[in-house]
C-alpha cells in the first residue's frame, strides 16, 4: 500500500513539473472551415504526404481521394531533401552534413479563392559522418529525414491554424516561394 501511495506521489510530482516547464501535449489544430474536405497533392516523398494526411486527419479533416466541386486543394508543388557537405577532415573526406528540407505549399477553398498563398519553409539538421560506419550513416539520414517530415507536418499545420484567425494575411505569398524569374537576355 505504501509503495502504490509512493508511485502514485512520483507520478503526481512528475506531471506538476511537466506543466509548470511549459510541456504540454499536442492537441489537434483547428484549420480554416473551408478545409472540412481537401485533396492533397504532394511532388516528393511519399512519408511526407502519408504523415500530412495523418495530421489533417487528427485535426478533423476529410482527406479525399481526389479533387471536385466542394472539396479545397492542398498543393504541394516543392517537397524535397538535399544535403550540403559542411566540414571536412584528412585526406578531404566529409565529416559533418546538413540535411536540408524544402517544402512549398498553398492551399485553395473548395471555391477556387486561395486560403493560404503559396508558402516556402525550410528545415536543416546537422550531423557528423563517420567514413567507417556506413551502414549507421544511412539509418541516421533516415532518422533524421523522419524528424525533419514530422517537425515539417507540425509546421504546416500551425500554418494552417494561423489561417483561421488571420485570414487576410494567410492569402498572401510568401516572397521566397515564388521562383525568380528566367534572366533577361537584353544586354543594357
Amino acid at each position: 500500500m505504501l509503495s502504490r501511495f509512493r508511485n502514485v506521489a512520483v507520478m503526481s510530482l512528475l506531471l506538476v513539473g511537466l506543466t509548470a516547464c511549459g510541456f504540454h501535449l499536442r492537441e489537434n489544430v483547428p484549420l480554416p472551415p473551408s478545409m472540412k474536405r481537401v485533396h492533397v497533392n504532394v511532388n516528393g516523398s511519399g512519408d511526407f504526404r502519408r504523415m500530412l494526411v495523418r495530421g489533417l486527419r487528427s485535426s478533423g479533416v476529410e482527406v479525399e481521394e481526389k479533387g471536385g466541386v466542394g472539396i479545397a486543394e492542398l498543393n504541394v508543388p516543392v517537397a524535397t531533401f538535399n544535403t550540403d557537405a559542411l566540414s571536412f577532415g584528412g585526406a578531404a573526406q566529409v565529416t559533418e552534413y546538413a540535411v536540408h528540407f524544402n517544402v512549398q505549399f498553398s492551399v485553395t477553398g473548395p471555391d477556387g479563392t486561395p486560403v493560404v498563398g503559396m508558402q516556402h519553409i525550410q528545415m536543416t539538421r546537422e550531423y557528423s559522418y563517420d567514413i567507417t560506419n556506413a551502414i549507421g550513416n544511412a539509418s541516421q539520414i533516415e532518422g533524421i529525414q523522419g524528424s525533419l517530415i514530422d517537425d515539417m507536418v507540425q509546421s504546416i499545420l500551425f500554418r494552417l491554424q494561423a489561417a483561421t484567425k488571420h485570414p487576410e494575411q494567410a492569402k498572401q505569398v510568401d516572397p521566397s516561394a515564388v521562383p525568380p524569374p528566367p534572366p533577361s537576355n537584353d544586354m543594357p
